[in-house]
């Protein structure tokens, strides 16, 4: 991946986008019924996957003392689509199993979340997603090996960081792409750009032409 060099403003976006609420999008291949227990299930919703964003790499570190879940654990919820107004279901348990962030979920019975909860069943939805925000980076330059020596640069692994909410989403995703991109990573199928790259070409144009009309 080519280092990218920010200018300025860049700069203070991507400050201020890390410093924000972020979210990511997986797949429920790992979603499985808890045996005994109605409307229970068991899910994945982080991992270590690199994710490109537009400043970048970034990379959830699931290693012990990262990951705050003490969130999750105690007030914890299920939303549908990030949608604070629509809880469809409580987190019984979270935690972390082999680099991955799992959680145990049990379905509310209201008809709202039953049909959320027989979609899921079914194969309709097949789209989790984690709202978290993170409060500690390293930053790894392009060729470098992060403090452990687990991830090579360029890319900003998050180091300390809660997740807050657990969503089922109504697109599908795949672990490289986040809630919101699966547009632009099929656009990138067929033309080898994905849309946030014609989109930050299209500003670079307008910042280069707002320069020679003031010049």
């Amino acid at each position: 991946m080519e280092l990218q060099r920010l200018t300025r403003t860049q700069q203070q976006r991507k400050d201020k986008e890390i410093k924000g609420s972020l979210s990511r999008a997986f797949p429920m291949v790992s979603m499985r019924a808890v045996d005994g227990e109605e409307r229970t299930i068991e899910l994945s919703f982080s991992s270590e996957e690199p994710y490109e964003r537009w400043w970048g790499v970034e990379i959830l570190d699931h290693t012990e003392g990262c990951i705050d879940l003490e969130r999750l654990n105690s007030i914890g919820c299920v939303l549908f689509n990030h949608n604070r107004d629509v809880v469809i279901a409580k987190i019984e348990k979270a935690w972390v199993e082999n680099q991955r962030g799992y959680a145990r979920i049990k379905f509310d019975e209201d008809e709202a979340s039953d049909i959320i909860y027989k979609k899921v069943q079914n194969g309709t939805l097949k789209g989790v997603s984690t709202g978290y925000q993170v409060t500690n980076w390293e930053e790894v330059a392009a060729n470098k090996k992060s403090e452990d020596e687990r991830f090579t640069g360029p890319c900003d692994i998050a180091k300390r960081w809660m997740p807050f909410e657990i969503s089922v989403v109504s697109v599908p995703a795949d672990a490289t792409v986040g809630v919101g991109r699966e547009l632009g990573d099929t656009f990138r199928n067929e033309t080898g750009r994905t849309l946030d790259y014609f989109s930050r070409q299209l500003q670079i144009n307008k910042n280069k032409f707002f320069k020679e009309e003031i010049i």
